[in-house]
């Protein structure tokens, strides 16, 4: 506030105590990290919150002790990600693997991986989607080189390449298998991949053989057909396209832009934003933008904004755990 500390002045006592506990335990587990490695680590921060999670590390008694041991040398750089917003909200570009973790459920018990429904490799007939009775599959394949192969290429290729890998791979292992496969070229739909996933159903050995690769090939069909997808790539547009403009004009007219485009619950079609996308949109906007100039104009559209957003907030029957967070 004014007449305080600067963001460059800021300590580990100007912050609220839930962040101070939060800020602790991070150091602790870093030292932790670090003593496992051996290392004594040089520390350098960019943003005020890394300076201080730096200062505290440095000058932590069991961080000091180790850095005295330690044989291994090592520069650890803290960044605020709070300087590159637009990085963790944006959908960026054409990338499989990011898709997937994006619009699958969550693993039970995993930050990092999803769950793939496996009912399509049984028998059981069930329209519920997240069907409770088989166990779910996942993502992470150690043990199987083919299915850890189709995940880098997720990572690394275009979406249009990844889907053709993963159509190549099941053709092969059907192939191997001998199961009655007909290659068929151009474009590959996730209808065409679930029909090859089919054959593999009352086969139990190439099941078996096979488990690791078809969990991700359905976590392939299950992405494609999932209604986040094509949102994704709304997002995708308008994000390219407000790169465009926001060099052409000035915020108040891309805020004015936005707005007939918030509704409320009642108004909303499957393809209309949400009020938790609006949030990501704007996020988004006022990263990109960088200095904004202030003004009347400015007020009275962000006011518009303010009024939009907090009436569909309002209007929500169910809101999510992140609005419920935030009112």
């Amino acid at each position: 506030g004014p007449g305080g500390p600067g963001p460059a002045e800021v300590g580990l006592g100007a912050l609220p105590a839930e962040l101070r506990a939060a800020v602790r335990a991070l150091v602790g587990d870093l030292d932790a990290l670090f003593t496992a490695l051996g290392l004594r680590e040089e520390s350098f921060a960019v943003g005020a919150l890394s300076r201080v999670v730096a200062a505290e590390l440095a000058s932590y008694a069991p961080a000091r002790n180790r850095r005295r041991m330690a044989t291994n040398k090592a520069s650890v750089v803290f960044v605020d990600r709070t300087l590159d917003l637009a990085g963790a909200v944006g959908h960026h570009g054409d990338n499989l693997a990011e898709k997937i973790l994006s619009v699958l459920p969550k693993l039970p018990g995993h930050k990092t991986d999803v769950m793939v429904n496996m009912v399509e490799l049984t028998a059981l007939q069930t329209t519920d989607e997240a069907c409770g009775i088989i166990a779910p599959g996942c993502l992470a394949q150690p043990n199987d080189p083919a299915a850890k192969a189709l995940w880098e290429s997720f990572m690394n290729l275009k979406q249009k390449e990844a889907v053709m890998e993963a159509r190549r791979h099941l053709v092969e292992a059907a192939s191997r298998e001998n199961l009655p496969i007909k290659m068929s070229m151009g474009r590959v739909t996730p209808e065409q991949l679930s029909s090859y996933i089919q054959l593999f159903r009352n086969n139990l050995k190439a099941l078996e053989n096979h488990c690791g690769l078809l969990q991700l090939v359905l976590a392939t069909v299950q992405t494609l057909k999932h209604p986040q997808t094509s949102k994704w790539d709304n997002f995708l547009a308008f994000e390219r396209l407000l790169l465009q403009t926001i060099g052409e004009s000035e915020m108040p007219s891309v805020l004015n832009q936005l707005l007939p485009m918030i509704k409320s619950y009642n108004e909303r079609t499957k393809d209309d934003y949400t009020c938790e996308d609006f949030l990501i949109l704007l996020v988004y906007m006022y990263s990109v933008v960088g200095e904004i100039k202030s003004g009347k104009e400015l007020d009275t559209a962000e006011e518009e904004v303010k009024k939009a957003l907090v009436k569909a907030i309002c209007d929500e029957p169910e809101p999510s755990p992140v609005l419920r967070k935030i009112t």
